[in-house]
């Protein structure tokens, strides 16, 4: 009797497949049913590899804590290489993550045969402008949005004319033309990326207002053009200070540009809050802005500066850099769940660009999240055993973290140098040891593969391990475009 059942429900199955045209797994099934995202919220972390993750949420919330990022529900490993190079920038990387095609390093959003030429410089040492020999752009996100009568929008802790913001909007033979991305988002003025429609950007938050002004006045532009000016002229709205943001009505339907900083903007751990507000604070008014759009937006959000930190070598500040651009994430996701509850029509993506060489050391004891008085995962390694402090073949103690490569390498034996102390390496400035010393500020970037976490309409698109063009895909999919 149970073979005989066993047999008509095996019948009954086959009979089901043979009257389907096709038939998928569930979740291949979800990924076809779900509304076009309207919204799309693209948060990148530059140089947030897997362990300066890791390092971050042992030093915010402990080894059992979670970040942000790690309650996203779906998830993807991203390889990250670029046309020419085993270990990418941010420009190849970002102009994959934007374009979905493979560009050498230095290279903002051109085709992949496009050779990256560095700009030629003035007698001052500024970068002219000049264009590419050869190569041609390639459509970004951002363009294909404009396209659609979607707003756009780039919110981030550098220059706004940066790789990785540069990449959404500009199309350049070197990432060091950066007067001629600051160009791009001119309308109608020389140098401009029609792409962008009459309109040009709705929100753009920052630092780079050097790349905006002329020489006479302070600035890098050797052309005398003063953009900022420009853009003014045609209505839209500047700012430059946390207080200015603040007063900015969000109903109004006028771009809003600010340049909070001449360069980058400061650590914010370092941070003038009433010059420079935080990346929460800028990805929030943002939002607010580009949700008016019934049409719906596209908005970049980069944590520029953890990669500043990780060139550095200074985990410290990458750590708390980290934290910022989690906490901007969870500000995010909560504002659009207010618009959007059930984000059925918003997709949010966090990942990185590219890794960096940040190591943990192994075997150390559990510490916690880091406080006043305890240094925690950016303290000495200490054993599990007995928790006293562990020394390496030379005699010496050493850090739970460390890196690849870095400025700080102690030459000779560690153990006849002075020995590190807990104060000294939790220090805001401390530099890491590194295995290869590098000139100071030069740390390397690494080819680890990236995490990628995803929440909302079309996330369940990500998954497994995909390259970086995909994401491209992926996201245009989403959208239904």
């Amino acid at each position: 009797m149970h073979m005989r059942l066993t047999l008509l429900a095996a019948a009954s199955a086959l009979a089901v497949l043979a009257g389907c045209a096709s038939v998928q797994p569930p979740s291949q099934a979800l990924i076809h049913t779900h509304a076009p995202a309207k919204n799309i919220i693209f948060f990148l972390g530059d140089g947030m590899g897997i362990n300066t993750l890791t390092a971050a949420r042992i030093y915010a919330v402990g080894e059992e804590g979670e970040l942000t990022l790690d309650t996203l529900p779906e998830s993807a490993f991203v390889k990250t290489f670029s046309n020419d190079a085993q270990v990418t920038d941010s420009a190849a990387s970002m102009s994959a993550y934007m374009t979905g095609v493979k560009v050498n390093n230095n290279v903002l959003s051109m085709s992949s045969d496009t050779p990256a030429t560095a700009p030629a410089l003035d007698a001052a040492g500024n970068r002219l402008a000049g264009r590419c020999a050869t190569g041609r752009p390639v459509a970004t996100l951002a363009e294909l949005a404009r396209q659609r009568g979607m707003s756009v929008g780039v919110v981030t802790t550098t220059r706004v004319t940066d790789a990785t913001p540069g990449a959404v909007f500009a199309h350049v033979c070197h990432r060091g033309m950066e007067n001629d991305i600051a160009a791009a988002l001119v309308p109608g003025g020389a140098g401009y990326n029609a792409a962008l429609g009459a309109r040009g950007l709705d929100v753009l938050l920052g630092g780079g207002s050097a790349h905006f002004t002329p020489s006479a006045k302070g600035g890098k532009r050797s052309d005398g053009r003063d953009l900022l000016a420009e853009l003014a002229a045609q209505g839209v709205r500047t700012v430059a200070d946390s207080a200015q943001l603040r007063a900015v009505d969000t109903s109004a339907s006028a771009p809003l540009v600010g340049l909070f900083a001449a360069h980058d903007l400061s650590f914010d751990s370092m941070r003038d809050a009433a010059q420079q507000p935080s990346l929460p604070e800028m990805a929030g008014k943002a939002i607010g802005i580009l949700a008016n759009n019934p049409k719906g937006f596209f908005l970049v959000v980069e944590g520029g500066m953890i990669d500043l930190a990780l060139h550095n070598s200074n985990a410290r500040r990458a750590l708390q850099e980290t934290v910022v651009f989690d906490n901007a994430l969870k500000a995010a996701i909560a504002q659009m769940r207010a618009i959007d509850p059930d984000l059925k029509n918003t997709l949010i993506v966090a990942t990185a660009d590219h890794d960096h060489s940040l190591l943990l050391n192994g075997y150390a004891r559990r510490t916690g999240k880091t406080t006043p008085a305890e240094p925690g995962v950016l303290g000495l390694m200490r054993r599990v055993d007995n928790n006293e402090i562990k020394l390496d073949a030379d005699g010496a103690p050493f850090t739970i973290i460390g890196f690849g490569a870095g400025e700080n390498r102690v030459r000779g034996s560690r153990g006849a140098a002075p020995h590190l102390t807990s104060a000294q390496v939790s220090a805001d400035d401390y530099r890491q040891e590194a295995v290869v010393r590098t000139e100071p500020g030069y740390e390397t970037h690494s080819g680890t593969d990236v995490y990628l976490g995803a929440v909302g309409a079309g996330a369940a698109r990500f998954g497994g391990t995909i390259d970086n063009t995909r994401v491209f895909e992926l996201i245009k999919a989403a959208a239904g475009w």
